[in-house]
């Protein structure tokens, strides 16, 4: 991004005037600057001032001056600006939103300090911090503010991100702090966030990382979770000043600083995610910028400065114009600005996510816009500035993009829609589907709202041609598929997304309901079709006729009007809604009811007053009245009780019209009494329950008031006495029995005894009860209520009562129970039989009388017959043995099955009269094998026979007649059958009879009779199929003989003869008809050949006519040419085509030489123009005499020819001398030179080549010797022979050729022989040049068969030196070849020298290679890994080299796990300052530190032995270029540790130095970012443990099992730290890849950890000493004061320092005189090696140590 000055907004003054503050609106309308005359400037978009207003004071009596403005900011409305002030207040402004609205304070909010900075990040919230460190919220819409959190320091900036949904707080101490109101899902953290070196002024939050600024003149780049990311440092920078502020783009992507006259540009680069510097922009006489404001679109950046100037800068990465239309401005990578230069409106396109915009595409009548980024796709709509950023994964730019619906984009890819909502960043949905038609996709967003739907989206679509998908797109779920039996071309769902409306190919209309899943049909042919909008109105075009539906839930009325033309289209507005028709050159426009248009609108839009009065404007009809009960159900259910009882009264509903109106009286004196809405009063629901017949609702409603008179009255005037009672019962109510009476003396006055009866018995009153049923003719209910009570029963007389008045009302079987409860089973079984209870029957009579039941069964069968329950009848004639009614009845009641099973139970004589019919039935079925049993079994076979017959299944009837008649029988049978069909006429039927007999010539010869031949042929094809094609032939001839040629032709051709076919039409003279069969059936000549016969039988004029109209004119003269009728083609060649004369004449000259009329065919080849024909004829027959005398005559050019044939004659009888005259004389040498070739004569061929074609003769020559190559010795010794000869003949060059040829042929002496002559003659008699290139070929030759000394003379020759050295070196003739170089050319002694030595490297002589090449050798050594063969060798050589050899020996040894070894290399050698050893010396610290069993007084000398290789290296950097880098301070600390490691050693071997050896185990805690921390806290909690510093050891050992659990889970976040709180011993340490500690020891610290847990007198806490500080730390946590450590222990030195010479270097004086005395009295070697490495370490010993001499 680079920033261009536009203009100054604010001139600056002479002095100081600071800009205070500055802010730009959220609508990019309004700038405010503030400067410190506390005045508030506005300035609109383009710059131009247009408003000022003073600020005020907290309180006037400290005076107008008294305060400063510290922060600004506009609402996000861009109404209302918040200041904050010094004076510990903040007003917040509502400055309107045109210019010069009257200025008014709305909220004010006093603080406890200054305001030093203020934010206003999201509607209501402010956002502000204090001078006393506090970040607070201040809230205009409750007027109070709170604290968010609170620091000790005074804030000096505050930034918000990108989203506003956080803020970065910069405090004086460096402090930068976060807040999130939401984190967006980043999972940032929040809290103090990093400490700066310097109060950060200039401070942005940017999308990738957070930029700081200050005093010190460092930029610097935080990440996320407060790394430093990058660091941008102009402290040396003598320009520069500190940065006083800092601005982000809205978009995130840059950040402006300001310093003096100077504003530094970040811009970060996503692809290598860091920030890159764009070049400054610096302006003399600017002095410090104190103020920066981004304008919200990214295109303006307003600079303020301290002199009280204010300037803008243009913010652009570049611009464009698209389409001469529209300005594009690139604001940063991931925002543009989109302008329409004539209207001039703007749309700011921005990448949420911080993605690079690639391309903006206007698109949808430059309405639309589109962007690519690497990851996501932009959308916006520039009417309505809605824009959208959804995912997207490119696809190569092969989207298509649909804008034909205002509130959602298509987008096609691959077979897939997208459907995106403009101003939504999520795709609403996505579906496959490959129709890209508009028209075949339809999708419905909200259009209309909807009571009680929030969101409407849904989406039809085509999923193939015959399928329409119908999707909810919030649910994104299916919510219908339709299957149509026809392809769709139309569909489009109404405005509320309910209804479906289709057409297909057919033009029929559809109307799919969603909801109830229901397809209508409601047009037939449907030319147009259209929703009205604003509705559910649909108009349609039928034909002539316009058809409207105002209520689509009733498809079946339609309105119908006449029209003349076509429907174009729909026209609404201005209160009405036209059709708009094209009748001829003319629109006529026709109005539709926009009454009915407007009624649905209103039910839909839920205003049912408006409907109600529309409604009442129109007469009552059908429609209307289908109207006013939607209406009425919908008020009811709304509530809109005035509108429901108007309904009714419209409807004529009388009594509900009146119950509404007195519920709407109770409603409308409870809304005037109490207020509110009247419908909500308990009276008024338990009346619209009531209306619903919803009593019990009703009931619930007024008890919940507690009115039980009420629901009681309810249920009175209801006569509903139960629900009373029961609510009187309920509720305990006083007037119980009185109800009870009342009831039961309306019963009575009422004459409804039954429920009078009922109510006696739920009341315990049986008698009465019983007495009361019988008045009301009820004895059935008196005899149950008898049954339940045994008292009852005791009474006879009352029984006797009762049952009689059962018997009298027919109650048979009631009578018989009472009568069997009484034990009278006599009476009991009577009263059953006569009320036909026969089951109650069957069981009485099986305890009471068995005899009985049997014809019980049976009466009990004729009974259920009677009542046509024929089914049930079969089980009891089975059960009473009447087997012939159990048959009976199980065939009438059509239970074959069953018939047959009982049947089969039955005699022969009984059954065989039943088979029959049940084998009927099955015959009517067509389960013909069933039947056909059934037919046997009742001796019925014929029946069977007649059965298949008439079925027509033949082979069926034919096997069973074999079955029970003799063959002869069934053949006699069948084939009268079969006859009496033919003469029905029945031929098919006949023939098959015929075939069931095995009689197919029969029927083939009826077939023959009666001329029906393709039945015939298909009879023969079938049981002939060897005489088919006769059959056909055979049938063709007697056609032709009838003269009914075209059946005749059909079967020739089935015959496969369509030249009888071709000759039959011939005969006929039908030409045409053969000449047709011939092309279509007689292959690719036939129909030629017929055209010729036809063209030859018409002759002259009329055949060249008819071949010229069939195109065979040429191919006719051609076919008579080859079947020999010259004469036949010389007339047509004369009549059509003369050109062809010469053609046929040659063709005639052809056929007589083929004749052997030689002289008759010279005369045609002449006439044909082709002498040189009859010349080759004569030749062919070797006539020479005629050929020479042909050629001279007419063809001199092949006279040549014929000596050649001469010649060729000679030849074949070895006349070689004749041969060679003739073909010179032919002019023909090349010939000759052939034949002498091909007969093997080269002498010959070269002779006749030299004298006549010298050209050929160097390529003869070589052709000569490769065939002397492939025979081997034989050939070569020919081409040395030929050499020779060259030689004698002074043909040098070709000798020396032929020389070079020779190869080896089993003789190397031969070969090396010619080479070397071919050499020695190139050198005498050749040029330099030829004789150079004779010996560099010569020279790799000899080379190849081993003769070095050989090639190296010949090279030697011609001073050839390098190739010389070459071959002796290939020979490994060294001297020699050093010898050439020394003498003949010094500089190629380096050369012999470079191959000597990779020639010993490569065979592996070392030892010789050392007096050669020193580094060489060493690296053969490595190779081989003799290393100290190496090192040795390396020791003789310079440091350098050593310690080379020496790393890369260490490196080995660490790598096989020998790091002491390594170690040991270095002791030896000492540790040079080479940073590419720094990782070396630290796996060697590493791999010793942890490594087991260093914990001990024998590990001593490993520990001295590291110290002593660090305390090297460390001397060795001081002096080098690395002198207090990171990496010298790193090696400083590791010596520290070894010199702890050492020391503890050695105090491990002496009893009275134990605490010292503890001491260094608790002080090597500090170093855990370096040692192994498990092993390092087990090793100070054992040494505690062992001298009884129990609470150590514990809180040791503790931490040591923490971090044993934590190796094994992978993790340190669960550690707790609070044991080690204002220690310095760190919490943050490398977690140890492995355990160091064994699983054993680990057991006895877990155990030992237990058992101390449960000592309650042990303080879980680390000692601490004088300063209130843990004793082992360094750094005193109250007052930060870090203390020495001691040389001998670690701890810190409080009191009797002893100092050393070194600076830094101290002892404790008691640990060091304890330290003195241990090593006087034990004499202990190590210890006394401790004191010499302190005295050589701290520059000397301090004056009261001892001496050990």
């Amino acid at each position: 991004m680079q920033l261009k000055h536009l203009r100054t907004l604010l001139s600056p003054q002479d002095g100081a005037a600071k800009v205070t503050c500055m802010a730009w609106s959220q609508n990019n309308a309004k700038f405010a600057v503030c400067a410190v005359d506390r005045v508030v400037v506005l300035y609109d978009e383009h710059g131009e001032r247009r408003d000022k207003f003073s600020t005020k004071p907290a309180d006037m009596k400290y005076g107008r001056k008294s305060y400063m403005v510290k922060g600004m900011a506009f609402s996000p409305d861009s109404t209302k600006i918040a200041i904050g002030q010094t004076d510990n207040i903040i007003y917040v402004y509502k400055i309107g939103e045109d210019w010069g609205d009257k200025k008014v304070i709305c909220n004010k909010f006093i603080q406890t300090s200054a305001v030093t900075c203020l934010q206003w990040p999201a509607e209501y919230i402010i956002v502000f911090g204090l001078a006393e460190g506090k970040v607070r919220l201040a809230n205009t819409k409750t007027n109070k503010s709170s604290t968010i959190y609170g620091t000790d320091s005074y804030m000096v900036s505050l930034t918000t991100n990108c989203s506003g949904k956080g803020i970065l707080s910069g405090h004086a101490d460096g402090t930068i702090v976060r807040y999130f109101f939401d984190d967006e899902g980043s999972g940032e953290s929040q809290g103090k966030l990093v400490n700066h070196p310097c109060p950060p002024y200039a401070l942005a939050w940017a999308t990738n990382s957070i930029v700081a600024a200050g005093c010190d003149r460092r930029i610097v780049a935080y990440g996320k979770e407060g790394h430093v990311l990058q660091t941008f440092d102009y402290s040396r920078d003598p320009q520069e000043r500190e940065f006083t502020t800092a601005a982000a783009s809205p978009g995130g992507q840059s950040v402006v600083l300001g310093s003096y006259d100077r504003l530094r540009v970040l811009n970060w680069s996503p692809r290598r995610s860091v920030w890159e510097e764009a070049k400054p922009k610096e302006i003399a006489n600017l002095y410090t910028i104190t103020a920066l404001a981004w304008k919200r679109d990214g295109s303006r950046l307003c600079a303020g400065t301290l002199c009280g100037g204010v300037e803008q800068f243009d913010c652009c990465l570049r611009r464009s114009i698209y389409k001469n239309k529209f300005e594009l401005t690139y604001v940063g990578p991931s925002q543009v600005i989109v302008k329409n230069l004539s209207s001039g409106t703007r749309v700011v396109l921005k990448s949420h996510y911080g993605y690079e915009v690639e391309e903006v595409k206007i698109l949808g009548k430059e309405r639309y816009l589109v962007a690519h980024t690497s990851d996501t796709l932009l959308l916006g709509d520039l009417n309505t500035n809605r824009l959208s950023e959804v995912a997207w994964q490119g696809s190569g730019g092969n989207e298509k993009y649909f804008f034909e619906n205002e509130n959602v984009c298509m987008i096609f890819n691959a077979g897939e829609l997208t459907l995106v909502e403009y101003g939504s960043n999520d795709t609403l949905g996505s579906v496959r589907t490959e129709f890209m038609n508009p028209h075949l996709i339809s999708v419905r967003i909200n259009e209309r709202r909807q009571r009680g739907m929030e969101d409407n989206k849904k989406l039809a679509y085509l999923v193939d041609i015959k399928t329409i998908a119908i999707v909810d797109l919030i649910g994104g779920y299916n919510i219908g598929t339709i299957n149509h039996e026809s392809r769709v071309d139309w569909l489009e769902l109404n405005e509320t997304g309910h209804k479906l409306l289709f057409r297909d190919r057919k033009l029929r209309l559809h109307l799919y309901d969603i909801e109830s899943c229901s397809k209508t049909m409601i047009l037939n042919f449907c030319s147009y079709v259209q929703w009205v909008p604003g509705s559910d109105v649909l108009v349609a075009q039928n034909r002539n006729n316009l058809c409207v539906w105002y209520n689509v839930e009733a498809p079946e009325r339609v309105t119908m009007s006449s029209i003349r033309g076509d429907v174009v289209g729909l026209e609404r507005g201005g209160g009405k809604t036209e059709v708009m028709v094209t009748e001829g050159v003319t629109t006529v426009a026709y109005t539709l009811d926009e009454g009915l248009i407007e009624f649905g609108t209103a039910i839909d839009d839920g205003n049912y007053t408006r409907a109600v009065a529309f409604l009442e404007t129109l007469e009552m009809t059908p429609e209307t009245e289908a109207m006013w009960k939607t209406l009425s159900k919908l008020s009811l259910e709304a509530r809109q009780l005035h509108i429901a009882e108007r309904c009714f009264s419209a409807l004529g509903h009388v009594a509900k019209a009146r119950f509404l109106h007195e519920t709407n009286e109770i409603a409308d004196q409870v809304s005037r009494e109490y207020g509110g809405e009247g419908t909500d009063f308990y009276q008024v629901r338990a009346r619209l329950a009531m209306l619903e017949k919803n009593y019990k609702l009703a009931e619930m409603i007024f008890l919940e008031q507690n009115a039980v008179e009420e629901a009681m009255n309810m249920y009175q005037e209801l006569h509903r006495w139960d629900e009373c009672i029961a609510v009187a019962e309920a509720k305990g109510h006083p007037a119980l029995e009185k109800l009870r009476r009342g009831y039961y003396q309306w019963l009575m006055d009422t004459q409804q005894e039954e429920r009078a009866g009922e109510l006696q018995e739920s009341q315990g009153d049986g008698l009465a009860a019983i007495s009361l049923y019988l008045k009301a003719g009820l004895p059935a209910k008196a005899a149950r209520l008898v049954l339940t009570r045994e008292e009852l029963l005791a009474t006879t007389e009352l029984v006797e009562h009762i049952t009689a008045a059962l018997i009298k009302s027919e109650l048979y079987e009631r009578a018989g129970d009472l009568f069997e409860k009484i034990r009278n089973p006599q009476r009991a079984l009577e009263c059953y039989c006569k009320g036909n209870a026969f089951m109650k029957a069957v069981e009485l009579a099986r305890l009471a009388f068995p005899a009985e039941v049997v014809r019980l069964e049976e009466a009990w069968g004729d009974h259920l017959v009677q009542q046509k329950q024929l089914d049930a009848a079969i089980n009891h004639y089975i059960e009473a043995r009447c087997s012939i009614k159990a048959i009976e009845a199980a065939l009438g009641a059509r239970q074959w099955k069953k018939a047959i099973y009982i049947l089969d139970l039955q005699d022969q004589d009984t059954a065989s009269k039943y088979y029959p019919r049940v084998a009927q039935h099955y015959a009517s079925l067509q389960e013909y094998e069933i039947a056909e049993e059934l037919y046997t079994k009742g001796d019925r076979t014929k029946d069977a026979i007649d059965m298949y017959t008439q079925a027509g299944r033949w082979e069926q009837a034919h096997k069973l007649a074999m079955k029970c008649m003799r063959p002869e029988d069934v053949s006699v049978l069948y084939i009268t059958q079969a006859q009496e069909m033919e003469k029905q006429g029945k031929y098919r039927e006949a023939e098959r009879l015929y075939v069931t007999v095995e009689e197919p010539d029969l029927a083939i010869t009826m077939f023959k009779k009666h001329k029906l031949y393709d039945d015939m042929i298909r009879l023969v094809g079938k049981h002939h199929p060897d005489l088919l094609s006769d059959t056909h032939l055979h049938l063709g001839k007697e056609l032709e003989a009838e003269g009914r040629l075209q059946e005749a032709e059909y079967h020739y051709l089935e015959a496969q003869e369509w030249k009888a076919t071709v000759n039959m039409y011939r005969s006929s003279g039908l030409w045409e008809e053969a000449y047709r069969v011939a092309k279509a059936h007689g292959g690719a000549n036939a129909h030629k050949h017929v055209a010729y016969l036809w063209a030859k039988s018409l002759g002259g004029e009329a055949a060249v006519r008819l071949l010229n109209k069939l195109g065979l004119l040429e191919a006719a003269i051609d076919h008579a040419a080859d079947n020999c009728s010259f004469e036949f083609a010389f007339e047509l060649s004369r009549l059509a085509l003369k050109h062809k004369t010469p053609e046929i004449h040659l063709r005639n000259a052809m056929y007589l030489e083929d004749e052997g009329k030689f002289e008759e065919a010279e005369a045609e080849f002449i006439r044909a123009g082709k002498p040189k024909e009859a010349v080759l004829m004569f030749v062919h027959n070797q006539d020479w005499e005629a050929a020479q005398r042909v050629a001279e005559a007419h063809d001199p050019d092949s006279v040549a020819e014929v000596l050649v044939g001469q010649a060729r004659g000679a030849l074949e009888e070895k006349d070689f001398q004749k041969a060679e005259g003739l073909l010179l004389r032919a002019q023909r040498p090349g010939l000759a030179l052939n034949y002498y070739k091909e007969a093997g004569l080269w002498s010959d061929a070269l002779r006749i080549c030299k004298d006549y074609i010298p050209g050929q003769l160097e390529a003869l020559q070589e052709e000569y010797e490769r065939e002397a190559t492939k025979k081997g010795a034989r050939g070569m010794e020919g081409l040395v022979e030929q050499a020779r000869q060259w030689e004698q003949a002074g043909e040098y060059s070709r000798a020396v050729d032929c020389y070079l040829k020779v190869r080896d042929a089993g003789s190397s002496s031969l070969v090396e022989k010619c080479w070397m002559k071919a050499a020695e003659l190139s050198i005498k008699f050749l040029s330099p040049q030829r004789s150079l290139e004779v010996v560099r070929a010569v020279g790799p030759q000899l080379i190849g068969i081993g003769k070095h000394s050989a090639a190296a003379e010949l090279y030697l020759n011609l001073d050839l030196v390098k190739e010389a050295i070459d071959a002796f070196i290939e020979g490994e003739e060294w001297n020699k070849a050093k010898r050439v170089a020394k003498e003949l050319d010094p500089r190629y002694e380096d050369y012999v020298d470079q191959h000597y030595k990779e020639f010993l490297k490569n065979q592996g002589k070392v030892d010789s290679l050392v007096g050669v090449d020193v580094v060489a050798a060493l690296d053969l050594y490595v190779e081989q890994g003799q290393w100290d063969k190496c090192i040795e060798t390396a020791t003789k050589q310079n440091y350098k080299i050593l310690h080379k050899y020496v790393a890369l020996y260490a490196t080995h040894l660490i790598r096989e796990g020998g790091y002491a070894q390594a170690l040991a290399l270095y002791v030896q050698h000492g540790a040079p300052a080479n940073p590419q050893n720094f990782n070396i010396y630290r796996r060697i610290f590493t791999d010793m530190v942890s490594s087991p069993g260093t914990n001990s007084a024998e590990a001593y000398h490993n520990w001295a032995d590291l110290r002593d290789v660090l305390f090297n290296l460390c001397e060795n950097l001081v002096k080098s270029s690395e002198a207090n880098s990171p990496a010298h301070e790193e090696f400083e600390t590791m010596l520290l540790i070894a010199h702890y490691y050492a020391t503890r050693s050695a105090a491990q071997s002496i009893k009275q130095l134990e605490t010292v050896a503890a001491r260094l185990s608790v002080s090597l805690l500090r170093h855990t970012q370096l040692l192994p921390a498990d092993k390092a806290f087990y090793e100070a909690g054992i040494a505690a443990k062992a001298v009884g510093w129990e609470n150590m050891a514990f809180i040791f050992l503790n931490r040591f099992l923490d971090l044993t659990d934590a190796i094994e889970e992978g993790t340190l976040d669960a550690l707790d730290h609070s044991d080690f709180q204002d220690t310095d011993i760190p919490f943050e340490v490398p977690l140890p890849a492995k355990q160091h500690v064994p699983e054993a020891q680990r057991e006895e610290v877990r155990d030992w950890v237990l058992t101390i847990s449960m000592d309650q007198r042990l303080e879980q806490v680390l000692p601490q000493d004088e300063r209130g500080a843990y004793e082992a730390s360094l750094v005193a946590a109250s007052t930060g004061v870090r203390a020495l450590p001691c040389l001998i222990t670690g701890y810190p030195i409080l009191r009797n320092k002893i100092e050393f010479k070194r600076p830094g270097k101290a002892a404790n004086k008691d640990n060091w005189n304890k330290f003195l005395m241990a090593i006087k009295t034990s004499h202990s070697p190590v210890c006394q090696d401790v004191l010499k490495f302190i005295s050589q370490w701290c520059g000397g010993l301090p004056s009261t140590s001892f001496s050990f001499q």
